[in-house]
Formats: C-alpha cells, structure tokens, sequence
C-alpha cells in the first residue's frame, strides 16, 4: 500500500516534469521563431517570463486562483514579446490545473476571462489565430475538467467500498456480540436461580459463561487482526465455517435449546465465503429463537448438491422481534443481505403451523 506521504512527492515530481516541459517547449519557441524578440534585453525579459508562468505550476495545487492569475500576467508579457509562442504563452497549463482543481463555477470564470480579450489576435494576426487562442484555452479547460470528473467517480467508488466494508463489519460484530452475549445473559440468568439450591449446575453455567466470553473474545480478535493488518486475515486463525456448526450447536443446547442438526453433501470442502455466510445464518438463526423466540427446540438441515447450499432452520418459537418503522429485524436483514451477496436467497417467517423458519441457498458457483 502507498504511504501517506508517497502522493505528495509523486504530485510535485509530476507537477516540475509538467513545467519543465511548459518551459522547454517557451525557450524552443522563443529562441528559434522569428517572430521573437528583437534584442538580447528583450529575450531575458521574455525567458523570465516564461520561467515565471511555468514556475506557477509548482504551487497552483495550494493556491489555484493566485497561480493562475500570476501565469495569465506572465502571459501579457510573452503575447507582447513573442505573439507567435501562443495566447497568453502556455497559460492553457495553468488553466487546466484550475479546472482540475476547482469546481466548474469557478473555472468557467476563469476561463471566460481568458477568452474575452482573445480578439486581440485580429489585431496581430487574423480570425485563425484568435480560433486558435480560444481553442486553445477551451482544450486546456476541457482535459481538467475531464480529469475532475474522473476524480470524483474514483472518490465516489471509494466511498462505496468504504460503506460496504462498514456494512460488513457492522454485520461481523453483530453476529458475533449477539449470539455470545444472549448465551451468556441466560446462562447468567440460570446460574443465579439454583446458586444457593444446586451449585454444581450454577458452576456448569458459569463454565458456559466464561466459554462464550472467550469463543466472543477469540472471534473479535481475530476480527481486528484482519483489519488491521496489511495483508489480510490471518491464516492461523480463520473465520468459522461448516466445520464449527458442531460447536456452535452444542454451546446452544448447554444453554438449553435442544438442536437438531442434520448434514448432507460434503459441504465442508465448500469456499470459505460461502462457509461463512452459512455459519453466521445459522448462528443469527439460533440466536434469534434462543433470545427472542422463547423456543423450545430447533431443527438445523444444512444440504449440499447441485453446486447449492441449502440452509434449513426451524424453531417452535415466535418471530424475531422487529425495529419500531422496520418490516425485519437487523438479524434477518444481515442474514438476506449475505445471501444476496453470494447470488442466493434467503426467506425468513412464521410457519401456518406456528414456529419460525429461516431457509436460505447459497449458489456455491457465484462464489467460485
């Protein structure tokens, strides 16, 4: 990854190779042209000048306005010195910088009162060159305006990457702080009821407990190690998947929810993507009948064929309760988000018969 501090000096390399080019190209014009100055005092005069506008590239980027008013004085000088070099000299580079810089109500200014004066060409020339002066300004303005408008749609896909990443980490921590924290608060619960009546089961709770807040604690870890570091995740610790279904399913029966849980297909040589989506569906599943529900048992079918994940979650339990103004709670939102992303689908409601179900598939292929 660049450095902070890498894109400035790229920009200044950029900027001094722009301006030598602007004032090679000056020097060549007003050295060999015929039409260039007559006298040697006038030719300094006129170099000078032409140093001056092209040294105004080098900090237009702080002050824009400035910069560009100092190239088009220059200018004045080499029009009078040295008609033939161009309209004001090369203030075309200045003004491009300008519309690249600043927003088109400023730089269509700018570009207006380069224009305007642009019929004096007739006066030294004819009509061909006063096309051409505003041609030139006109070219110039358009390439810096085209280089903004590219700026902002690369800063406006950064942005939605940046809003992705937030909405998947967001997702993260929620399907990992929920789940543990609902466990931990009823076997908490559980743990104080038979305290005093029958320690070894309020021990075996808080054994639960203190599991959960570790499992919670490893998994947040792992989390912020991915963030921070340069190249990624860390292979030592990989996200959940199929393989930790197992587990989770017997965290949420030590809790007290009897689960069923029944496999087909070798799903576990599935893509970690998918894997993941998959296990985090079933943990908000669980998690949802186990704190909200008030279910008494749960059924979990994961199937694998035809190149598709199916996910299969019932419990006899209500509905998830819902945000006040919403259709869904933010589980089942979180839940069909990541099977969207994956290509699949995700329905969650009540059974005619009473429970809830969360049923997804999850095309293994678009994850390929």
């Amino acid at each position: 990854m660049r450095c902070a501090s890498s894109r400035p000096r790229f920009l200044l390399l950029l900027d001094g190779g722009i301006a030598a080019a602007c004032l090679g190209v000056s020097l060549l014009v007003l050295l060999t042209s015929d039409a260039g100055p007559a006298t040697t005092g006038g030719t300094a005069v006129a170099v000078g000048l032409a140093a001056l506008q092209a040294s105004c590239l080098l900090w237009i980027r702080r002050r824009p306005g400035y910069a560009l008013a100092v190239a088009a004085l220059a200018g004045v000088g080499l029009e009078a010195f040295c008609p033939q070099l161009g309209w004001l000299g090369l203030v075309a580079a200045p003004l491009s910088y300008v519309a690249r810089l600043r927003r088109p109500r400023f730089s269509l200014v700018a570009l207006g009162l380069l224009v305007a004066p642009t019929p004096w060409k007739l006066v030294t020339g004819d009509w061909r060159d006063m096309l051409l002066a505003a041609t030139g300004l006109g070219l110039g303005w358009s390439v810096g305006e085209l280089l903004r408008a590219q700026e902002q749609r690369r800063c406006a896909w950064e942005r939605q990457v940046r809003a992705v990443e937030r909405e998947r980490i967001s997702r993260e921590l929620h399907d990992v702080v929920a789940h543990h924290v609902a466990v931990i608060a009823v076997q908490a619960v559980a743990a104080e009821d038979v305290f005093d009546q029958q320690p070894e089961q309020a021990r075996a709770a808080l054994g639960s407990i203190h599991v959960a807040a570790r499992s919670a604690l490893t998994e947040l870890r792992a989390m912020l190690h991915a963030l921070t570091a340069d190249g990624g995740s860390d292979p030592d610790a990989p996200q959940p998947g199929l393989a930790q279904l197992d587990a989770l399913v017997d965290a949420v029966r030590a809790v007290g929810l009897p689960v069923t849980l029944r496999r087909e297909g070798d799903g576990e040589a599935l893509p970690g993507g998918v894997q993941l989506s998959a296990y985090r569906i079933v943990q908000e599943s669980l998690t949802n009948a186990l704190r909200h529900g008030h279910a008494t048992r749960a059924d979990v079918d994961v199937r694998y064929d035809g190149g598709v994940l199916r996910l299969e979650v019932v419990n006899d339990g209500a509905a998830p309760a819902r945000r006040s103004g919403t259709s869904e709670g933010r589980g089942i939102v979180g839940m069909r988000e990541r099977a969207r992303l994956l290509g699949g689908t995700l329905d969650a409601g009540p059974l005619p018969s009473g429970g809830f179900r969360v049923r997804a598939q999850l095309p293994v292929g678009a994850a390929r």
